[in-house]
């Protein structure tokens, strides 16, 4: 066990204590980059479940009724303890994910922020006052906690996420159940044992960690005292958990999958354009909903705009995240390198041609080299599926109605990303694009004061920014007569 697992907690969180499975049922943790086990962690099923929600509506109506103020200083404390631990939660997070330790870094600041942000945002829950139109009666208007959520988080990101879901959530009065996602438990782990030292009450956050999901959400979801359901993952998975909260008519806020178009029209700063194309590409290796699926580059530059993107994507180093000077880590898992792969056979097979990448290394661990294609063929697998590796795909296109027919061809709708030095045009093609997040001249859109989801079939709801704390609050109405 490395340094970093050494003390993180590997047990269920329910009600204040760490308790093992029931049935001392287990689940491994794994390195990505070697295949080895780091570890065990309990694997929870229902009856676990059950006690973690009984433990979030005992405390429901106590946390609802605690002050503001308390509510957010817990925030802003746990705010700090991560950025103290900020080496240790790094190593913790690249252990279980693979992620290079200059990006898990930067994933714990990312994590605090939200915890700031909603310690702030937790004292600013209003309401209103007035009289109505007919002037016969005045109105009272409140906002209040939804009640116990149930939180379920990737694992891309699986500090950051469970933070963006947690933050608000505390801030709002609502208790919780979260459920990390199995291959990265370990994370949200350390996050409660965070938020427990920062204060926060027993029962408020409980962690099920199980590889048994659809055994311990359903039940949970149709049962009728969870009111709230936070899901980020994938919208095959989200469709499902829409069903399941129909019975009992769950509030939902649903981040689902992506397939982001990168528009570069011919009058683009290319310098600009390839920085930010090896963001919006490389951030996670590619392992992220908002990363660009679709390269639109004009014809123009289309031939220039690849080679600079291939020199920069070889020039990047691969290996274990934890190793000095690594660019590129594995990928979460052998099923996930095998589905890269796949698509990228698929569009070689229909005649890309392959400028950099593209053959999958021998030896442990579950890398793929950056990779950049060009001359896409429209029909090619990539172009509908959300790839999650380290691969560009780049078509070459004429006018600007087509690029945003072709980017808009797709059910998902999360984010999408324009580059152009026209003021007129940049204003345009962001506002026929059909997406609830545009990186204008930029790669990188998300920030926890800026509101973060999609349309269509990417979801439906908003995490972070001003709006975000809006999720988990009911409106009441009071008609008071006047006499």
């Amino acid at each position: 066990m490395t340094d970093a697992l050494a003390g993180t907690p590997t047990r269920l969180f329910i009600g204040g204590a760490w308790v093992d499975a029931a049935d001392g049922a287990t689940l491994p943790v794994d390195d990505p980059a070697t295949g080895e086990i780091l570890c065990h962690v309990a694997d929870g099923g229902l009856k676990e479940a059950r006690l973690a929600e009984d433990a979030a509506v005992r405390a429901q109506e106590a946390w609802a009724r605690t002050a503001p103020r308390a509510r957010s200083e817990i925030l802003r404390r746990a705010h700090e303890l991560v950025l103290e631990r900020t080496e240790r939660l790094a190593h913790l997070m690249t252990s279980e994910m693979g992620k290079p330790l200059a990006e898990a870094r930067g994933e714990v600041a990312y994590a605090a922020e939200f915890f700031r942000w909603f310690a702030e945002e937790a004292v600013r829950v209003d309401g209103g006052y007035g009289t109505l139109p007919d002037g016969r009666h005045r109105m009272l208007l409140s906002r209040r906690p939804v009640g116990p959520c149930l939180l379920i988080t990737p694992w891309n990101f699986p500090l950051a996420m469970g933070a963006r879901k947690i933050g608000p959530a505390i801030a709002a009065g609502c208790t919780t159940v979260l459920k990390p996602a199995p291959q990265t438990p370990l994370s949200s782990l350390a996050l409660a044992a965070i938020l427990q030292e920062a204060g926060l009450p027993d029962g408020v956050l409980n962690v099920v960690t199980t590889s048994r999901a659809g055994e311990v959400c359903e039940p949970l979801l149709r049962g009728g005292r969870i009111r709230k359901l936070s899901f980020t993952g994938s919208t095959q998975v989200g469709r499902l958990l829409l069903a399941q909260c129909a019975d009992a008519v769950v509030r939902t806020s649903m981040e689902l999958g992506g397939n982001a178009p990168f528009v570069v029209f011919g009058d683009a700063d290319l310098d600009k354009a390839v920085d930010g194309a090896m963001t919006a590409k490389m951030r996670n290796m590619g392992e992220a909903c908002t990363a660009a699926n679709r390269f639109f580059a004009h014809r123009s530059v289309a031939e220039e705009f690849g080679e600079r993107l291939a020199r920069r994507m070889a020039a990047l180093v691969v290996g274990p995240g934890t190793r000095t000077g690594v660019d590129v880590g594995p990928l979460i898992d052998a099923k996930g390198r095998a589905k890269v792969a796949d698509l990228v056979a698929d569009a070689v097979a229909r005649g890309a041609r392959v400028l950099v990448g593209g053959r999958t290394p021998e030896g442990p661990g579950c890398f793929y080299p950056p990779t950049v294609l060009a001359d896409v063929d429209t029909g090619s697998r990539l172009m509908d599926t959300e790839i999650f590796g380290p691969v560009a795909a780049i078509l070459a296109f004429d006018d600007e109605d087509e690029v945003v027919r072709r980017a808009n061809d797709t059910p998902w709708g999360l984010v999408g990303y324009v580059f152009t030095e026209e003021l007129d045009r940049a204003l345009r093609v962001s506002e026929r694009l059909e997406v609830g997040m545009v990186g204008l001249n930029t790669g990188l859109v998300s920030n926890p004061a800026a509101p973060f989801g999609g349309v269509k079939q990417s979801g439906l709801g908003r995490e972070g920014g001003r709006v975000g704390i809006d999720e988990f609050l009911d409106y009441q109405y009071v008609a008071i007569p006047r006499t």
